[in-house]
């Protein structure tokens, strides 16, 4: 995601290396190559050139300081300007009501089931909802039984009537239902095409009208650029949607529908879709997002991961382990499921500042721990739990019953033995200026 658009506006900051002053003549140049970058990432000519002429004019004349570089003056208020442009402040989801009604519209294939089914998974855990989702596509072909899948996968009940063919009524039933059942929040899975048509719009609308949804959001697919901001003009013409849902951020997308539709449809973007799994949704912030077009990660997102993983009894045990330098292959697995679950790992480590582009043609899939839970699995139960006893012979029964071979075996090892002793020095506190943690 945005990674060409990182490296061109990385690329145009350097134009400004060695200058002591920001004029009109070093800006110029600088700022042709940002236009081109952003246009090139399926950017709205008009969001590009405004752009660009906000930048100029806030940057010209500027003194540069003795600590920093033109360019990093620049970086900043580029920065700045691409958290504007992407709305400014994150704008939350409104979940209020008797129950909390959020209506999902979009094209067909935007991937509104299954950000449907991912919003209620975050809403559950996040802000502890008791969601009840809505099957109302009565057209596409096994659209009921894709929601029931997932709604069956993460836990949460799905209304449907599949003798019906108007989603009008269901979607009002559905509401009595969670009324009388206790369901605070309900999600609406709608009916799209492959085209905005009339007959489309009317029967949201009718929805719409119908429930008076506290939250109607439009789910696009960013890997259609520029088409995405314009569907979602005809859309929020005829629908007045409250926010925007981007999926598939994390593909092949050149970023212009982020940069773009925020300013287009004057609606804020609520959530982005980041992979494949469940768990792959995040909320938008705007200055974060800016942070990882310019390369400057985002910490504070894989934190937030981290903490969502984090159980503090479990890590006082392991800590515990550590100091005692306990720590086994069962603990390691753990540590790999724990990861896992933060999300797609090449994505988290473009989080770390310096990182992204270090990784970027690297192909980091989410198999990499495969080979590694493979050997770990093909150890017995007591070898897991006391690797000092692995010995040549059992390392190559290990190799064969793993799929791997004795080299793949003996890696792992050192590795391991190697990151238990890291481990416990740091547990102990014995690195230098390191406090020693209470046990």
């Amino acid at each position: 995601m945005f990674e060409n658009l990182s490296e061109r506006l990385e690329r145009s900051f350097k134009i400004l290396k060695g200058e002591g002053r920001i004029t009109e003549i070093n800006v110029a140049e600088t700022l042709k190559d940002v236009r081109k970058a952003l246009l090139d990432a399926d950017v709205n000519y008009k969001v590009a050139k405004t752009f660009t002429d906000t930048v100029k004019n806030k940057a010209i004349g500027q003194n540069v300081l003795t600590s920093i570089q033109p360019g990093q003056l620049m970086v900043k208020i580029v920065h700045d300007e691409l958290t504007a442009l992407m709305g400014g402040e994150t704008a939350d989801v409104n979940y209020e009501g008797h129950p909390g009604i959020i209506l999902m519209s979009g094209l067909q294939g935007s991937g509104k089931t299954t950000f449907s089914s991912k919003l209620a998974l975050y809403l559950k855990k996040k802000k502890n909802r008791n969601p009840l989702l809505v099957a109302c596509d009565v057209y596409r072909p096994a659209a009921i039984d894709q929601l029931k899948v997932l709604g069956e996968q993460i836990g949460v009940p799905v209304y449907s009537e599949p003798d019906s063919k108007d989603p009008v009524q269901i979607a009002k039933n559905a509401i009595q239902e969670a009324k009388q059942k206790n369901y605070n929040l309900v999600i609406i899975d709608t009916a799209g095409r492959l085209a905005v048509d009339e007959a489309m719009m009317q029967e949201i609308s009718a929805i719409k009208q119908a429930i008076n949804p506290s939250e109607t959001l439009f789910v696009v697919d960013s890997m259609t650029g520029q088409d995405a901001v314009n569907t979602a003009k005809e859309f929020n013409d005829r629908l007045d949607f409250t926010g925007v849902i981007l999926t598939k951020l994390d593909g092949d997308t050149r970023g212009g529908a982020a940069l773009s539709i925020r300013t287009v449809v004057n609606k804020p973007i609520k959530f982005i879709g980041t992979g494949e799994k469940m768990e792959a949704i995040d909320q938008f912030h705007p200055n974060r997002m800016a942070d990882r077009i310019l390369g400057m990660g985002d910490v504070v997102s894989l934190v937030e991961r981290a903490q969502e993983q984090f159980d503090e009894e479990e890590a006082k045990k392991l800590q515990r382990k550590l100091a005692k330098n306990q720590f086994d292959f069962n603990d390691f697995l753990a540590q790999i499921a724990q990861i896992k679950k933060m999300g797609n790992i090449k994505d988290l480590m473009a989080m770390i500042p310096g990182v992204g582009k270090a990784v970027k043609d690297l192909d980091i899939d989410d198999n990499a721990f495969k080979s590694v839970e493979a050997i770990i699995y093909s150890m017995t139960p007591a070898e897991r739990a006391n690797p000092d006893m692995i010995n040549a012979s059992r390392r190559e029964r290990i190799a064969r019953g793993s799929g791997t071979n004795i080299q793949e075996v003996n890696r792992l090892m050192k590795q391991f033995e190697q990151m238990r002793k890291m481990m416990k020095t740091v547990a102990g506190g014995k690195l230098p200026g390191m406090p020693r943690f209470k046990r």
